[in-house]
């Protein structure tokens, strides 16, 4: 199994685990907040992620240490049975942001519920008519909330799903050739360190590529024709004449003056049009 979690803001990779086993999945959330504490010297705020990566045992003790969590409880033929004979009246309509028309409107209810192994209330949302033929139930010890901003909270989860979708189209981040003798999680790092960078490009040239998937960075801003000159103290890259150019430009990256350690300490610059 592979575990990776992604920073809401920046919707760059903060972490991943490529050999995470299944019997070691329930403590999958905590160690990633043990990595969180040491790498920041604090614990992180607020944790939305899967049912399948811990145990209600394990939600307690995020509880306990004050962090804040949105996950999905997974959905039994009793519990189903349970929510099909909630009467109407029990439900009512929220109305989310960001989310197309069709499921804008969903039916909620709201409860305060105890669970096994749980040590104090959690909030349980049900969510219909949200584009599932099953409603949607969500976990969260956020219990002043609106219901509607949890759901959106719980929707940006999306965001690295798309992410991930985005690394195996361009990155081909599930396709690495049987040929190139390299683990998968070495793999994985090179495709994390990638997506990396190209959000990082995305966020300094702004101007709407903050959302664009990797394939549209490189062909707009990548994928370009260049005269490399190499002297004994620069390296000097000049670019032909394109119709983004203005954009890089407007970035600072015309101003690129980078020593390069491993080439005899040359600079590297880059030049346009």
């Amino acid at each position: 199994l592979a575990f990776l979690a992604q920073d809401a803001e920046t919707r760059v990779f903060c972490y991943a685990n490529a050999e995470l086993r299944k019997n070691q999945r329930d403590d999958a959330i905590l160690g990633f907040v043990d990595f969180w504490k040491r790498r920041t010297g604090h614990l992180p705020e607020e944790l939305i992620f899967d049912s399948q990566l811990t145990t209600y045992a394990k939600l307690s003790e995020l509880n306990g240490m004050g962090i804040q969590f949105i996950t999905l409880r997974r959905r039994s033929k009793k519990l189903l049975a349970e929510i099909a004979s909630t009467p109407m009246s029990a439900w009512r309509r929220v109305e989310l942001e960001n989310v197309s028309r069709a499921y804008r409107t969903p039916r909620v209810l709201d409860r305060q519920i105890r669970l096994k192994d749980y040590d104090g209330v959690l909030r349980q949302l049900t969510i219909a008519e949200l584009g599932h033929e099953d409603p949607t139930l969500l976990l969260s010890n956020q219990l002043n909330r609106s219901a509607s901003h949890l759901i959106g909270r719980y929707a940006q989860r999306m965001l690295i799903e798309n992410n991930i979708e985005d690394g195996i189209d361009f990155f081909h981040m599930d396709a690495l050739s049987s040929a190139v003798a390299m683990k998968v999680n070495c793999d994985l790092q090179l495709t994390l360190m990638a997506s990396s960078l190209y959000r990082l490009l995305a966020v300094r040239v702004a101007n709407g590529y903050e959302a664009a998937k990797c394939r549209h960075l490189f062909m707009d801003l990548i994928d370009a024709t260049a005269d490399i000159v190499i002297t004994g103290r620069e390296v000097l890259v000049k670019f032909q004449k394109r119709a983004h150019d203005p954009l890089l430009i407007a970035a600072g990256f015309d101003k690129t003056d980078v020593v390069i350690p491993w080439l005899g300490g040359k600079r590297l610059r880059l030049i346009f049009g």
